[in-house]
């Protein structure tokens, strides 16, 4: 094999060594990607996960700066090559990228790319991930050190050698990701225990300070008539065992925060919790997101409950076919959008009959962050709710 500056066994068995440490997915997509490209000498790398639905779950580069990434702007479709590295599930050697029939552009902030090799993770006959390196490096103490290897002959700058190394790599990689993988479902059951275990605590807690309300407020009515100042001495005991319901319920809430959010922040987690509803049910359920970057912790959390919301009420009681979610940037702030071609009905009449559909609750999210919630609807017009979000 070419000698670069860490080619060989030692250099090989770090790589490997470094993906095996980690347990966490995102850490494990990073340290691939990095020592793909340490190992090969490449100006760029990437590796994609596939989701269902033509886009890409994760997407990690390394040779890129945060800058030139955020400018790129939102994560690839499954197309060209990367369709090919996906769907063909064969490895890829080329010259120039730019010159392949199936290459589509980049984005205008994209850095240019010249020779190309790709290949497909595999987990058995699964594709979980295509793993890209671009711009072959001359060794160091070239002369310039670090520019792209020069290929009169119209030769791809990457070797068999280098592609059989990114095999190697790859199968490693399968290993390390389906462990990181099967880390993260053993720790998902474990905390859905944990939250089974905090349901029941909160059942016990709020329905023992329910129950004795329910009697205080009788005692109460009782008293109204015939004893007043000990009516509202009964009345001031309601409202004190109403604040400590309300503290139960909050203190549970912040338990019970999605671990997800913390993982793998807002876009990731509502992908997949979509990707979930669209199996779940008959209506056809989609996200996009454009351009939403990480968000506070308070910011992600209500907009994934109003999001969570909007969505229960389109699919239970709507009669929708379709649901889009979007996640767009708009000036400094962020939108989500919940759309649905269900029945729709008139907000102002929801509200006289004292039926709510959630909207009390993701107002005062909304609010909560400083943000505004519109809800468009009209009797079998659909139903469209907006939150604008600051921040993102």
């Amino acid at each position: 094999m070419n000698q670069g500056p860490r080619s060989g066994l030692a250099a090989v068995s770090s790589a490997l060594l470094a993906m095996s440490r980690h347990l966490e997915v995102r850490d494990v997509l990073k340290t691939i990607v990095a020592s793909a490209r340490e190992l090969l000498n490449a100006r760029y790398a990437a590796l994609g996960v596939p989701d269902d639905h033509g886009g890409f779950a994760q997407f990690v580069v390394d040779g890129i700066s945060d800058k030139q990434w955020k400018a790129i702007g939102p994560l690839p479709r499954q197309h060209g090559i990367l369709a090919a590295m996906l769907h063909e599930a064969r490895p890829e050697r080329l010259a120039d990228v730019r010159k392949d029939a199936r290459f589509e552009g980049w984005p205008s902030a994209h850095p240019e790319m010249s020779d190309f090799l790709g290949l497909p993770i595999r987990d058995g006959d699964e594709v979980i991930g295509a793993l890209f390196l671009a711009n072959k490096l001359r060794p160091v103490g070239g002369n310039p050190p670090h520019p792209p290897c020069p290929k009169p002959d119209g030769s791809c700058g990457f070797t068999e050698d280098d592609e059989e190394l990114l095999s190697i790599l790859a199968q490693h990689a399968a290993i390390a990701l389906t462990n990181a993988r099967l880390y993260e479902r053993s720790r998902e059951l474990t905390i859905a225990e944990e939250r089974s275990r905090l349901a029941h605590e909160l059942h016990d807690a709020v329905s023992q300070k329910l129950f004795s309300l329910r009697l205080t407020a009788q005692a109460a009515a009782a008293l109204v008539d015939r004893d007043p100042s000990r009516a509202k001495g009964e009345l001031q005991q309601v409202a004190a065992l109403a604040a400590e319901a309300a503290d139960e319920l909050r203190a549970a809430v912040v338990e019970l925060r999605p671990a997800a959010l913390d993982e793998d922040g807002l876009v990731a987690t509502l992908r997949t919790h979509i990707q979930v509803l669209d199996r779940a049910h008959a209506a056809r359920v989609t996200f996009t997101s454009h351009g939403v970057r990480a968000l506070p912790a308070a910011q992600e959390e209500a907009l994934l409950r109003v999001a969570q919301e909007a969505l229960h009420n389109a699919l239970r009681h709507s009669g929708a076919e379709r649901v889009e979610v979007t996640l767009r940037k708009r000036g400094q702030d962020t939108v989500l959008r919940v759309s649905d071609d269900g029945a729709g009905f008139d907000p102002t009449t929801v509200r006289r009959a004292g039926r709510h559909l959630g909207l009390v609750s993701m107002r005062d999210r909304a609010s909560g962050i400083g943000g505004t919630l519109t809800v468009h609807s009209a009797p079998g017009k659909g139903t469209t709710i907006e939150l604008e979000a600051p921040g993102g």
